[in-house]
């Protein structure tokens, strides 16, 4: 019985690190520049050990790569709106400090996940699609009892705005004259003033 267990533990570790493996090239390479080879090569793994973890290939990995992480954001978008005390400020400041330490945490799934969507089957993309709705919407609702008089439709925009400046972070150049942290401090700072004064002066 615990010689099952050490096995599926390893199994499953095994089977995590050829997936991160699989979304660093996905990432570097788009998903049509990648082969299974080339994935069985940089995990060293050979093609049948590859598709007895994928059997599905390329195709399963990017599934199951994507659709976890739009579930694991929703999740904390949910956890920032329910633990902020009802306060719309403070709970965007939440969801803001989660979404760009995520993305910078985790680079590599976020530009498979801005470029590579569409490569999946309709179902799962569908799924994906349904689970981002859902986070937008945790968004729309802060910036809708923070801003008098804002629309749904309005906020939409605004929170899509934001999405685009705090995914930036995997494309930032980071160097002497700019670190990493000055990075996250600065992209925090810059989301949140569009957020707070991106509709008049109602938060004022």
């Amino acid at each position: 019985m615990e010689e099952d267990r050490i096995g599926r533990r390893n199994g499953s570790r095994r089977r995590r690190e050829i997936l991160d493996v699989a979304v660093r090239l996905f990432a570097q390479h788009g998903y049509y520049g990648v082969s299974m080879d080339d994935i069985g090569a940089a995990a060293n793994i050979t093609g049948p050990a590859l598709y007895h973890h994928f059997k599905d290939g390329k195709e399963q990995m990017l599934a199951e790569a994507l659709v976890p992480v739009s579930e694991r954001m929703l999740d904390g978008g949910k956890r920032c709106v329910s633990t902020a005390d009802r306060d719309p400020r403070q709970t965007l400041e939440a969801l803001v400090d989660y979404h760009v330490s995520f993305a910078v945490e985790s680079p590599e799934i976020i530009i498979v996940h801005l470029q590579e969507l569409d490569r999946l089957p309709e179902s799962t993309r569908r799924e994906v699609r349904k689970l981002q709705r859902e986070y937008v919407e945790q968004w729309v609702n802060v910036l809708v009892d923070l801003h008098i008089g804002m629309k749904p439709e309005e906020a939409r925009v605004l929170a899509h705005g934001a999405f685009g400046l705090m995914n930036s972070t995997p494309y930032q150049a980071v160097g002497e004259q700019v670190s990493a942290r000055d990075i996250v401090t600065l992209l925090k700072e810059a989301t949140l003033s569009a957020l707070l004064h991106g509709y008049g002066s109602n938060t004022d």
